[in-house]
């Protein structure tokens, strides 16, 4: 469930998340305390080192945001607490993960698109391909409803240090956000902002989602 406004949009129906009760999960007590709060948001930020990463783009000639938007859904994957997410005063159980990116469209807007998360790296990379090049073409914006959504926002013009989305509750689902990797002489870094409601996971589960990116990136 995201929170896009554009009307111009293509709905994926699936099998719709199923809500359950916040008291019988382990995210009671951060739901007694954050749903009710105007600011539950929470930012973290972490810098990468993405030499791996680059040096598997340049190799096997594939976009490096693609292969960040997979290692985030893989790291997710393996969280419980992505699964769940707070919307509108109640809990949400998912059973599959999405990424959303944002795609410049031909008539140079941008529009929204959720990539479904899978462990086959080369079955995310066809449908990232294929999905975004769909949205940019029609200049409609794609979501899956059936998935929880991370989104992400890569604003590569320039090099920065942290990002910090709209504190809101208007917006739940988790965004990681970026600008562009610095080069050095040993390392490439990229400072990574991750954002979350306070209801979904605690600062120690989105330390850990960051640790785990890092090893998923040096892994890949």
């Amino acid at each position: 469930m995201t929170s896009e406004t554009n009307t111009d949009s293509i709905v994926i129906h699936g099998n719709r998340p199923k809500e359950v009760n916040p008291q019988e999960t382990s995210r009671s007590s951060a739901f007694t305390l954050w749903m009710s709060s105007p600011m539950p948001l929470v930012t973290l930020v972490k810098t990468m080192n993405v030499s791996r990463l680059l040096k598997h783009s340049k190799k096997y000639k594939l976009s490096f945001n693609m292969l960040l938007c997979w290692c985030i859904g893989k790291a997710a994957s393996e969280i419980s607490e992505f699964y769940l997410l707070p919307v509108q005063g109640k809990l949400y159980q998912y059973d599959r993960l999405a990424v959303n990116v944002i795609v410049k469209n031909k008539q140079g807007a941008i529009n929204s698109c959720d990539i479904p998360f899978c462990n086959d790296l080369r079955q995310f990379a066809d449908d990232y391909q294929r999905l975004t090049r769909q949205v940019a073409i029609r200049c409609e914006s794609s979501f899956l409803d059936d998935c929880m959504v991370i989104g992400t926002s890569a604003m590569i013009e320039t090099e920065l240090d942290c990002i910090i989305n709209q504190y809101t509750d208007k917006f739940c689902n988790p965004m990681a956000m970026w600008g562009k990797y610095r080069k050095g002489w040993i390392k490439t870094k990229l400072p990574i902002s991750f954002q979350f409601h306070h209801v979904q996971m605690d600062g120690g589960h989105a330390a850990t989602f960051l640790n785990s990116l890092q090893n998923t990136i040096n892994g890949i």
